[in-house]
């Protein structure tokens, strides 16, 4: 449906379509002279017909859609017949025109021009002959069927009428369709001739018409004069004139086809056979005098391109660089062309004439190089008189007086009894070319002295593989000379085999050469090859055919290097490899190696036994190798911290060291302790990762069991120094708590007494007060004990402090299920600390953290921060545990909230950080969870 609506044509051509065809209904209403019907001269059969044949084939159903709506239009207006006979008629019409257009289309093809005899024979007997019959039946039929008028009475007028209108219209409408666009302008002359051929025309048409029917035809003179001077223009628009007086006269009754009713349908069939056979007679002498004039066009486009021919093949046997001469059979030159008169200096033939001497000697004498000279006097004669054709090389002096080599020929023309009528000699100038084999002579010996002295052995083949040249180095290097090769009965393929290659690879080497001759492959192989000593070396020998255009081999070109030493280098190479690969496969470490992006491509045996699996196994799983490896052998608590160590190494180029679990193949996970560091080129890119991986486990337990016992002593030791220090604290303090007790109870009972002595009371609650104090007192010197310890202090910075701790505990976080986390800011210059009292601070710190974590805790998440603001450096230790329900009361000395706990390990810590000049205190940590801070000042305090 899109095809056809695209094909739709323009709306400007359907209106004048519909316009021309609804005016030409009312012309052949007027021309009817038959009252009541509408048969008569026909224009829209004419317009129908070559609108179809110059329309597209696709846009057809669109014109006779137009059609149709213009035939009703033009029933209502003219012929007022009934619908469905005006409909019938139309589809008469329709298929009419179809039919013509098809047949044209098909006969003459396209475009149509009626520029032809036979293109207006085909219009006549087609269109204006065949294709009428369709529509004169239905149109017949349909009249008859509706009893407007008999069948074989319209028939033949119907028919007449279509063909006249076809005959005259259909002329026009290609004219005006194919010269839409033109813009060709006539001389005035013509117009003259054509406005005066009109006037006349118009008179003799209303004489013809009106007149007695004698007179009829007398219009055909100036008809045939418009279509022989202005051919289908002319006699179309003669035509149409001619119709238009018959129309005009017939509507006034005023020509001699109007008369009494009886005679009606007789004079409508003269009138119609009046305009039919001048449209026939019109267009035939128009075709005639078309095909005339391009007849004499033809002839004179003929006779010019012949002399263009002419002029064309004279420049040619002139400008051709070619030299030519022209020689009767006698031997005397009659025409030299213009480039060898050129060649010679001179301007005539003439000019070579020499008194008593023939122009053929006199030209060869005084042109050809006086060593040439008598040869090619005596080769041109000798062919002269035997007829047979010559070649030969010779020099001719130019005009300058240079002597340049040509290539002269002769051949001999004879006629058609094979006598000879002339000769025509030709000689092209060679001087360069032999100049340049010369140089090619001479190229070629420079080359050969360049091949012999090349440090490489090369020999060329023949297509068999015979040996056809050597140069000097292989030469040399066999200590033969190229003939040495030929023995009776044996090529010298077979001998130079036999002499020259090792036994051994011989037959290998005769093999793998006769398959590349076969296939045409190129040859390369490395073989042992005997030396003029006799001593044989490895060489590498190489060939490649050499081929014409169809690809045929013409020779093999071959080269041999000798690679002895390099042979024996690769092979203490390869032995250098060897004992190297098992160097790393024996070592008693897991050896690893990674691409610059961490991906492993290589790994130690001692590796692949501990994880199991080949490196290989690891592909097509959809993550990388590095990242298959690590979530399938790290332990899950600490793959997370390993992948950002290596990332953040991989990253910067940083040396990787960390410890961390590591699954067996047996599924058991083995502390490890793994190091990478970069290998780099001259220019410091990582082109390569080398790892290795030790099986650290024992020496973790052991350091675990270690710890422990320490642990152990160390409460011990504790326990002992607490006995110690309650013997200390007891004694100490049992005076002012006994006063205490003592003042408490007679304070009692003075208030107790009937009646209270209050000033009594009074001075009991004083002494209460000065054994409070006392017992305070007592308490602030055993801290002290602990503030007048710190005499060693430097300058370590935290990182180290807290990668110390992180190592202590990091079995026991690895009991609890529990990972650290350090952040530490780089570059914190903080003030000379004790390093000792630190460690135990953000050791307390941090096992408080750690009981602090439940079993029934999901984030399990312990961290570490070390930071810098302003002029200080804040450490916070968070975790995400129970938290702290009284953040004020557990720095106070036996407050505790652990079972076993003294409470006095927090009193302790902030005694210490306090006593570096620094605080600490507990936060909540949101959401869950607790956090302790303390602040150490940095060197800039000091300073400032």
């Amino acid at each position: 449906m899109t095809n056809v609506w695209s094909a739709r044509p323009q709306l400007s051509h359907a209106s004048l379509f519909i316009l021309a065809y609804i005016l030409g209904g009312g012309f052949a209403h007027a021309l009817a002279i038959i009252p009541g019907t509408g048969i008569s001269l026909w224009p829209p059969s004419g317009l129908f017909l070559a609108t179809l044949i110059i329309a597209p084939l696709k846009t057809w159903p669109w014109w006779i859609l137009f059609g149709l709506v213009s035939e009703l239009l033009a029933n209502t207006l003219w012929f007022h017949n009934p619908l469905p006979a005006a409909t019938f008629i139309f589809a008469g019409n329709a298929a009419e025109a179809s039919f013509g257009a098809w047949l044209l289309r098909r006969t003459c093809g396209l475009p149509m021009r009626l520029e032809t005899y036979s293109e207006v024979l085909a219009l006549i007997v087609l269109g204006a002959g065949i294709s009428p019959i369709i529509s004169a039946t239905s149109g017949s039929l349909t009249l008859a069927a509706y009893d407007i008028q008999p069948f074989g009475e319209s028939w033949i007028l119907w028919w007449i009428g279509d063909a006249t209108g076809i005959a005259i219209i259909a002329p026009l409408a290609l004219i005006v369709f194919q010269n839409w666009n033109s813009k060709s302008q006539v001389l005035t002359n013509r117009w003259i001739e054509a406005c005066s051929l009109a006037g006349i025309f118009v008179g003799v048409a209303v004489l013809s018409i009106s007149g007695y029917e004698p007179y009829a035809y007398i219009v055909l003179p100036p008809l045939l004069w418009a279509a022989v001077r202005f051919e289908f223009k002319g006699a179309v628009l003669a035509l149409v004139l001619l119709a238009a007086v018959a129309t005009v006269l017939t509507v006034s009754s005023a020509n001699q086809f109007a008369s009494d009713p009886d005679s009606q349908q007789q004079k409508q069939i003269m009138l119609q056979l009046f305009l039919g056979i001048s449209a026939f007679s019109a267009l035939i002498v128009a075709a005639i005098s078309r095909q005339h004039q391009q007849a004499l066009t033809t002839l004179k486009e003929s006779i010019n391109a012949l002399k263009e021919r002419e002029r064309e093949l004279s420049q040619l046997v002139d400008m051709v660089p070619v030299q030519i001469r022209r020689v009767t059979p006698q031997g005397e030159p009659f025409f030299f062309n213009k480039r060898l008169l050129d060649f010679f200096g001179l301007t005539d033939i003439s000019q070579l004439d020499q008194p008593g001497t023939s122009r053929l000697a006199a030209a060869i004498g005084s042109l050809v190089h006086p060593d040439d000279a008598a040869n090619v006097l005596e080769t041109v004669r000798r062919s002269l008189s035997t007829d047979e054709p010559y070649t030969m090389k010779y020099r001719m002096r130019r005009a300058d007086g240079a002597y340049r080599w040509v290539d002269g020929r002769g051949e001999p023309l004879r006629d058609e009894d094979g006598k000879v009528i002339q000769w025509l000699m030709v000689s092209i100038d060679i001087d360069d070319e032999v100049r340049a084999q010369e140089k090619l002579h001479e190229s070629e010996k420079q080359l050969r002295r360049l091949v012999d002295a090349v440090p490489a052995q090369i020999w060329c083949s023949t297509p068999a593989g015979d040996p056809i040249y050597v140069n000097q180095q292989l030469r040399n290097f066999v200590g033969l000379e190229l003939g040495d090769f030929d023995e009776p009965g044996e090529t010298r393929r077979a001998v130079a085999h036999r002499k020259q290659t090792h036994p051994d690879d011989l037959p290998m080497v005769r093999d793998r050469l006769d398959e590349c001759r076969r296939t045409g492959e190129p040859f390369l192989m490395r073989y042992r090859m005997r030396r003029a000593d006799g001593m044989y070396r490895w060489v590498e020998g190489r060939s490649e055919p050499y081929r014409d255009e169809d690809g045929t081999i013409l020779q093999w070109y071959g080269v041999l290097f000798d690679v002895d030493d390099q042979m024996k280098a690769e092979e203490a190479l390869r032995e250098r490899e060897r004992f190297l690969w098992q160097l790393v496969e024996t070592l008693p470490a897991m050896i690893d190696c990674a691409a610059p992006d961490g991906e492993p491509i290589f790994r130690g045996k001692g590796l692949r036994e501990f994880l199991g699996y080949e490196l290989d196994t690891l592909d097509g799983s959809g993550k990388s190798r590095l990242e298959g490896t690590l979530d399938a052998g790290v332990h899950p608590d600490d793959v997370e911290d390993v992948k950002q160590h290596y990332a953040r190494c991989l990253a910067t180029g940083e040396p990787y060291a960390r410890r961390h679990r590591f699954r067996r193949f047996d599924g058991e996970y083995r502390w490890v302790e793994t190091r990478a560091a970069p290998m780099r080129n001259d220019e410091g890119v990582i082109i390569q990762w080398n790892v290795i991986c030790l099986d650290i486990d024992g020496e973790v337990k052991a350091e675990e069991n270690l710890r422990l016992a320490r642990e152990s002593l160390a409460r011990a030791s504790q326990a002992a120094s607490m006995a110690e220090l309650s013997a200390s604290i007891a004694h100490e303090v049992n005076q002012p708590l006994s006063a205490v007790i003592n003042s408490t109870t007679a304070c009692l009972s003075w208030l107790q007494a009937e009646p209270p002595n209050i000033e009594r009371a009074r001075k009991s609650a004083d002494r209460i007060i000065q054994s409070a104090h006392t017992a305070v007192d007592v308490v602030r010197r055993i801290r002290s004990l602990f503030q007048q310890s710190m005499d060693i202090r430097d300058s370590t910075s935290l990182d180290g402090v807290v990668g110390e701790v992180r190592d202590l505990v990091a079995a026991d976080a690895a009991k609890h299920g529990v990972s650290i986390q350090a952040d530490i800011e780089g570059e914190l210059q903080l003030l000379a600390f004790d390093r000792v009292q630190i460690q135990q601070v953000l050791m307390n710190l941090v096992r408080n953290s750690l009981d602090a974590i439940g079993p029934e805790a999901e984030d399990r998440l312990l961290r570490i921060r070390v930071y810098k603001t302003d002029h200080w450096v804040y450490t916070e230790v968070s975790d995400h545990g129970a938290g702290v329900l009284q953040p004020d009361k557990i720095f106070e000395p036996f407050f505790t909230t652990k079972n076993k706990g003294m409470g006095m390990g927090l009193a302790i810590s902030r005694s210490i950080v306090e006593a570096h000049g620094g605080k600490l205190w507990a936060e909540d940590n949101y959401p869950k969870g607790a956090k302790f801070i303390f602040t150490l000042p940095t060197a800039v305090v000091v300073a400032a």
